[in-house]
């Protein structure tokens, strides 16, 4: 399908991309795998070659435009690749709105420039260890002591948990105010009492460094509040949409990139001597996958388009993000079936790509809350 979102700009984007790639992480990520974390390095390269913070303003060394569309070339990209590993995506579509809409300017000079550069690898923390999409369920808490909150909790499935060097905390502030009693808090490398456990054990994305992450008697300055005291929730529910359309982005291109590696092995291998795509199976089995993926990529690109207008909503955001992510996983299974046991070896992309889609209908909402949020919106 002829895709029109996109300007020559973005694609001149996509081929420096494509070639710091393959000539900074395809080399590595086979030994990020097996060591369970990225090397440093390649953030600050991402950053020298300007893949980090493209909508922070120039003078904090960013892209200066604001344009989602460069993000979603960067996952998309990733995603192709295989390179589940590399935390760009985390750190450019969920973490950076937050510094940007809330930071002052005193938290801007602080923070942007490291953001940009690659020195300063972030994450956010709101997942804990009996609160998963259960938000206001969060039991982190922060308590004022003249210049300081004292911050006190555990946060886990923290993705770039262990590389981060800032960390946007959800904690509670007030526990008498419901929803208004949280705020946003962050927390920097090597802060007193900031601990970080294990690098969890995935069955997919081994190279992404995902952790545990526990606060205890945390003093964290008071001049790290993100934004306004109370409004924490507010500020996730409206950075939300972003978050789950890119993983929407993920699921499209996961499926552009599994459906054809498929096809081309249904035309190369050979059963009862004949090439299996030409069984009628096999030929209805990629038919039906193919029409998914193409209807995933028309709603990803419409959205993309609603984003950058400042129209898509939290309901529509929820849409992309259980249907493409419940698509992505079907259709992988399927693939990996179409391989026969080749399907189930780790040398086939088809099964890396099988334990790296698995978390995608769970992570940022699962399926569930997903289709809860847009029931909710019907009015029934």
């Amino acid at each position: 399908m002829e895709r029109t979102l996109f300007e020559p700009e973005h694609e001149l984007f996509r081929e420096s991309y494509q070639k710091f790639l393959a000539q900074h992480v395809a080399p590595n990520h086979e030994k990020w795998e097996e060591q369970n974390i990225v090397d440093r390095d390649v953030w600050v390269e991402a950053g020298k070659q300007g893949f980090l913070g493209t909508a922070v303003p120039e003078e904090f060394g960013g892209g200066g435009v604001k344009d989602f569309r460069y993000n979603a070339i960067i996952t998309e990209e990733t995603t192709k690749g295989g390179f589940s590993g590399i935390g760009f995506t985390l750190h450019n579509d969920v973490v950076a709105p937050y510094l940007l809409e809330l930071s002052n300017e005193e938290q801007k000079q602080r923070w942007l420039p490291g953001f940009a550069s690659g020195e300063l690898i972030s994450a956010i923390a709101m997942t804990e260890p009996g609160t998963g999409s259960d938000l206001q369920g969060i039991k982190t808490k922060a308590v004022r002591d003249g210049d300081h909150w004292v911050l006190n909790g555990s946060k886990t499935f923290i993705t770039n948990g262990i590389n981060a060097d800032i960390i946007i905390v959800v904690a509670c502030t007030d526990p008498d105010k419901g929803a208004q009693g949280f705020s946003l808090l962050v927390v920097e490398r090597d802060m007193p009492g900031f601990e970080r456990g294990r690098n969890l054990d995935k069955i997919g994305m081994k190279a992404q460094d995902t952790a545990e992450l526990s606060f205890t008697d945390v003093r964290v300055p008071a001049a790290n509040l993100l934004g306004e005291e109370g409004m924490g929730f507010f500020y996730l529910m409206k950075n939300l949409p972003q978050e789950r359309l890119s993983i929407a982005v993920v699921a499209a291109a996961a499926m552009e990139s599994v459906l054809e590696s498929t096809i081309q092995y249904c035309r190369d291998r050979k059963a009862f001597g004949k090439s299996i795509g030409s069984f009628q199976n096999t030929r209805f089995v990629l038919a039906e996958l193919a029409t998914e993926t193409t209807a995933v990529r028309i709603l990803v690109d419409k959205f993309i388009e609603q984003l950058n207008a400042e129209k898509l909503t939290v309901q529509e955001a929820a849409m992309a993000k259980w249907w493409t992510t419940e698509a992505q996983v079907k259709l992988i299974d399927r693939c990996l079936q179409l391989h026969g046991g080749y399907g189930y070896m780790k040398e086939y992309p088809v099964a890396k790509a099988y334990m790296d889609s698995r978390v995608q209908t769970i992570y940022g909402g699962t399926t569930e809350i997903m289709k809860e949020i847009i029931g909710r919106s019907l009015n029934l």
